[in-house]
């Protein structure tokens, strides 16, 4: 097993563009073994949360430190609500040196409208201002 180079880095860094995939290939994906890692907050995926056989809830709140838990040897597919905190999760881990990670675009709100199985109340899968209430997902929709 080869050594991961250490997180402490200098200079700028640069790195690739991040891979985003739709919904319904993070379906196929998540059946031919892909690992869906959800961001959201605890409190967000218990109102609505994705009917998939495997997940990792790891809140963005506890990304930085947990990080290490998520295996280097499959494929990621990081999930949020509408896609933004999961894109930045995305990058975090590409930084971090992991290369077989995904984006999914649209997060749940855009897997509950395509029909695919959710647990839940799918009013909670609607974006923030869409849904007309302020959340952690709202980032400011209430001025």
């Amino acid at each position: 097993m080869s050594a991961i180079a250490p997180d402490v880095r200098e200079g700028p860094v640069e790195l690739a563009e991040a891979r985003r995939v739709c919904p319904t290939t993070t379906r196929r994906l998540a059946a031919q073994g892909a690992l869906l890692v959800d961001v959201r907050e605890p409190d967000e995926v218990a109102r609505v949360a994705f009917d998939v056989p495997e997940i990792i809830v790891m809140p963005m709140s506890e990304l930085e430190r947990r990080h290490g838990e998520l295996p280097r040897d499959r494929d990621l597919i990081m999930v949020c609500a509408v896609g933004e905190r999961s894109l930045k999760a995305t990058y975090f881990l590409m930084y971090h040196g992991h290369g077989r990670v995904a984006n999914m675009a649209g997060g749940i709100a855009k897997w509950v409208r395509k029909g695919f199985p959710f647990r839940g109340d799918s009013a909670f899968a609607k974006p923030a201002a869409e849904a007309g209430y302020c959340g952690p997902a709202a980032d400011g929709c209430c001025g």
